[in-house]
């Protein structure tokens, strides 16, 4: 029998934040997610940079939890005025649901559409979390992927509705 797997978002304390810290450590989350810190073991920099987002009233941050831990984190953003999502969740729970349950609860909460997500190019858990949430494929773009130290292609999705 599977277990069942019950996630809950909160509003991410700084605490929080060297969970957070200790997840995009991993190297193989990291090349994933490709668009990452030049160095991701400053963590004075990354605690710096993420606690300046808790008090931004335009980024929406929330620590996704399951059975009381932290397992991730979800945050709506603005860039260039378009809003964008953005999740993490720790490597050891990938697999099993949670990107996509933490997406469809966070997108109940936040209301701002349309929403933007950007994915690597062979992010392909990520790309099918998107689409599995309602986010569109509209388009690629190229950017330095600081994780792979090189260009990369990655995808542009959005959700209208």
């Amino acid at each position: 029998m599977m277990k069942s797997i019950k996630i809950i978002l909160t509003k991410t304390e700084k605490d929080e934040l060297n969970a957070f810290f200790q997840f995009q450590l991993d190297k193989e989350a990291n090349y994933l997610a490709a668009f990452t810190s030049k160095d991701p073991s400053d963590k004075t920099a990354y605690i710096e940079k993420y606690s300046k987002f808790l008090t931004d009233p335009t980024i929406n941050m929330k620590t996704i939890k399951s059975n009381d831990e932290i397992v991730g984190s979800i945050a709506k953003f603005v860039i260039e005025n378009e809003a964008e999502i953005t999740y993490w969740i720790d490597r050891k729970f990938w697999g099993q649901g949670i990107a996509t349950m933490s997406l469809q609860n966070f997108l109940q909460q936040e209301k701002i559409r349309p929403l933007f997500g950007r994915v690597a190019f062979d992010n392909y858990g990520s790309q099918k979390v998107l689409e599995k949430c309602g986010f569109m494929k509209i388009g690629t773009d190229t950017g330095f992927a600081n994780a792979r130290n090189m260009e990369i292609e990655e995808y542009i999705y959005k959700l209208s509705e």
